[in-house]
């Protein structure tokens, strides 16, 4: 089910009356029925897979008892075993055809003729990301960090709570689920703060991502026709479609969580406005590269060990995140790229110049030194999502390439997009000291005007129920 859908504009409603009104005096009901919902609202995508999302919850619930109870040998082997079958399930699904392919034609190189048996099968929804709130809960275990969860249904809620299941935030079980196991009482702020996330959301999603997508499609799809200024175009346009896809998607899952009393971790705060890479990495898509950091990075030894091994941390870090998001080279490059760019800033110890607030967080206006950072790091995170937009290699550089052919072409009949694209960087800018707290006019009548006008923008534009970006991985 998608949030941009009629469906979910029905089942919301329903979801929401049942727990506030009918189970609101008991928050395990509360749980067993956003269970239910949960289920059916990923149920409703495919309901095939319906049976791998419960398997892998019950195997990884089993699992966080073992590793808490056994002697120390046994919890290593439990925790590997974990590990292990996360792994594999998400192997599988996601990359299982990528490595027979690139085996067979690795083995073609050497003479050997080998055919590959490539399986013909879906990716489930989800699955890089509920795969992820269970290695998470067990390694937080392993480490002592938290205590398994005796109920059952508890623990079912953390891995798949509807907002969050399809395509995150990453959530921690140290975070999440207090509030699962807590009673609840509804708030109106946190309610209205909610909704207001959820129109924001809807907003950059159906108005911004989707009126930019097919204009990027185009671009990408024809290059070679396009002069390089219209080509560098599509490319600074798919900057902003997946920034406001993803990020739209973060704003209505944390509004709806609000809706019924949650709060989810942060994913993005601001990215673009960041003054160099790491910065950027700290600001876009927080609750995966955090797991990277501490589950991954930390673990191999992070900055704090020779120059050489953090170098090599870096790489791994990277490149990891970039195989994350799919199959194919050109992720991997995505993920090398930023890696080059991060270690001259973790060499020059420069890669937590900006571990602060936001750009500007005392000022209107960021000083000149500023805005020429936030527009190189701009530039450099740009360039690197060609080939995370392209399908091949040879097609991300080819883009690179027509980007130099008759640059200084106007692009008349496309810049015209930078209507959605202007008011939305003001806005954010205006919004950046806090992006939960959006703070709409304080006037009464204003505010209900700007509800309104966002909402008929929003109704105008929803003619496409284009799904998200990140359901793809």
């Amino acid at each position: 089910m998608l949030f941009n859908s009629s469906e979910f504009f029905i089942f919301l409603p329903i979801v929401f009356f049942l727990y506030w009104f009918v189970l609101k005096n008991s928050f395990r009901q509360q749980n067993i029925m956003l269970l239910g919902a949960s289920y059916f609202f990923y149920g409703w995508f495919d309901w095939r897979f319906l049976g791998l999302l419960i398997l892998s919850t019950v195997i990884d619930y089993s699992f966080g008892f073992w590793v808490a109870n056994g002697t120390e040998r046994k919890k290593k082997l439990f925790l590997w075993l974990s590990i292990f079958n996360n792994l594999i399930i998400l192997g599988f699904f996601k990359y299982y055809n990528f490595f027979v392919t690139e085996a067979a034609i690795f083995l073609g190189n050497l003479g050997f003729h080998a055919h590959p048996y490539v399986l013909n099968i879906v990716l489930p929804l989800g699955i890089s990301f509920y795969t992820f709130h269970g290695m998470s809960y067990v390694l937080d275990i392993y480490r002592g960090n938290f205590k398994p969860i005796a109920n059952f249904v508890d623990y079912a809620v953390f891995v798949c709570f509807f907002p969050l299941l399809v395509a995150g935030p990453i959530e921690r079980a140290s975070h999440l689920l207090p509030q699962i196991t807590t009673s609840r009482k509804f708030s109106y702020a946190q309610g209205v703060q909610g909704l207001r996330l959820m129109l924001w959301g809807f907003f950059k999603k159906v108005v911004v991502a989707d009126s930019l997508a097919p204009i990027v499609d185009d671009i990408y799809k024809n290059y070679h026709t396009y002069s390089g200024s219209t080509v560098a175009l599509g490319a600074i346009y798919f900057s902003f479609q997946i920034y406001c896809d993803f990020s739209g998607y973060t704003d209505i899952a944390l509004g709806t969580a609000k809706l019924f009393g949650f709060e989810l971790l942060t994913n993005f705060k601001f990215p673009y406005f960041s003054r160099n890479i790491a910065e950027f990495w700290r600001r876009w898509h927080i609750s995966l590269s955090s797991w990277f950091r501490d589950y991954l990075y930390i673990p191999l030894g992070g900055g704090r060990t020779t120059r050489a091994k953090a170098v090599r941390n870096t790489f791994i870090i990277f490149l990891v995140s970039g195989f994350w998001h799919g199959a194919n080279w050109t992720f991997i490059v995505w993920g090398g790229i930023h890696a080059l760019l991060f270690i001259p800033l973790l060499l020059g110890n420069k890669n937590r110049q900006f571990t602060g607030p936001i750009v500007a967080y005392d000022r209107s206006l960021p000083t000149l030194k500023e805005l020429a950072q936030m527009l190189l790091t701009f530039t450099l995170a740009t360039l690197a999502w060609v080939f995370f937009r392209c399908p091949d290699m040879a097609t991300s550089f080819a883009i690179l390439k027509q980007m130099t052919v008759n640059f200084f072409h106007v692009p008349a009949l496309k810049s015209f997009m930078l209507f959605y694209v202007a008011p939305l960087v003001l806005i954010d800018w205006y919004f950046r000291r806090d992006e939960r707290a959006l703070a709409f006019p304080r006037n009464r009548a204003l505010r209900y005007i700007t509800y309104a006008v966002m909402f008929v923008v929003i109704i105008y534009h929803s003619n496409n129920n284009a799904s998200f970006i990140y359901f793809q991985f």
